[in-house]
C-alpha cells in the first residue's frame, strides 16, 4: 500500500488510542506525529501528509474533545505550511484548559533540535540553567516526564523522541506496526509495564 494509506490509518488509530488509554486510565498520552526528520521525506509524500492533515485534523480534534481530553501539541508548528500551521493552531483554541486526560501531539518535533532552542534561550537571558531550569525551556514544561515509551514497528531505537525527558522512561518495543497497534497490543504494554521494579538508580 502507499505511505499515504499509511498514514491515514494511523492517524485513525491514533484517535482511537488515546480514548483507550483515557479508558484506562492514563492521564498523559503522547504520539509522536510528525518528525523533524521525517519532513525530509520526498515531496510527494509530504503533501499527500499535510493533504490528510487538511483533511482529517479537524474531525479527530472533535472526537478527541468529545471523549474529554486536553489537546496539546509539541514541536516547532513554523517548520510546517502556513494554512496547516493556522488550523492546528485554531483548532488548539477549542481545547479546554484542564481536563483528567491530555493528549499531545508531537508535530515538526525533535528531541535534538528542542534541546538546541532550550540552550539558546538560556543563552538569551544570560544565565546558566540547572537541570530544572532547562526542563522549564523544553516544550514539554508544563508536562510530567514519561513513565513509559512505547516504540511500535519492529525498531529499537528513540529516533530523536523526547531524548531529555525519557532518562527514567521504561522502554517497551513491539514489531507491530502503528496503525495495527490495537486496544489488545496497549494492553500488553501496560501489562509489562506494570510488572517492572522502577528504582531510579535507587536500591
Amino acid at each position: 500500500m502507499p505511505p499515504a494509506s499509511g498514514h491515514s490509518a494511523g492517524l485513525n488509530r491514533m484517535v482511537a488510542l488515546a480514548e483507550k488509554a483515557k479508558a484506562v486510565g492514563v492521564k498523559y498520552l503522547t504520539v509522536y506525529a510528525l518528525s523533524t526528520e521525517n519532513l525530509s521525506r520526498p515531496k510527494d509524500e509530504l503533501d499527500k501528509m499535510f493533504a490528510l492533515i487538511r483533511k482529517q485534523y479537524s474531525s479527530c480534534l472533535d472526537k478527541l474533545l468529545k471523549v474529554g481530553a486536553r489537546v496539546k501539541v509539541i514541536g516547532d508548528l513554523s517548520l510546517l505550511p502556513a494554512d496547516v500551521q493556522k488550523l492546528i493552531e485554531d483548532g488548539l483554541k477549542k481545547s479546554p484548559e484542564s481536563a483528567d486526560f491530555t493528549f499531545i501531539m508531537a508535530l515538526g518535533y525533535g528531541a535534538r533540535s528542542e534541546l538546541v532552542r532550550a540552550a539558546n534561550l538560556a543563552v538569551e537571558a544570560g544565565k546558566s540553567v540547572t537541570e530544572e531550569e532547562l526542563s522549564s525551556l523544553l516544550y514539554t514544561a508544563s508536562l510530567p516526564d514519561p513513565d513509559l515509551i512505547i516504540r511500535t514497528g519492529g525498531e529499537k531505537r528513540l529516533s530523536n523522541f523526547l531524548l531529555w525527558q525519557a532518562a527514567y522512561a521504561e522502554l517497551y518495543f513491539s514489531d507491530v506496526l502503528f496503525p495495527d497497534f490495537t486496544d489488545e497490543e496497549f494492553d500488553g504494554a501496560i501489562a509489562d509495564y506494570s510488572s517492572r521494579d522502577r528504582r531510579f538508580g535507587k536500591v
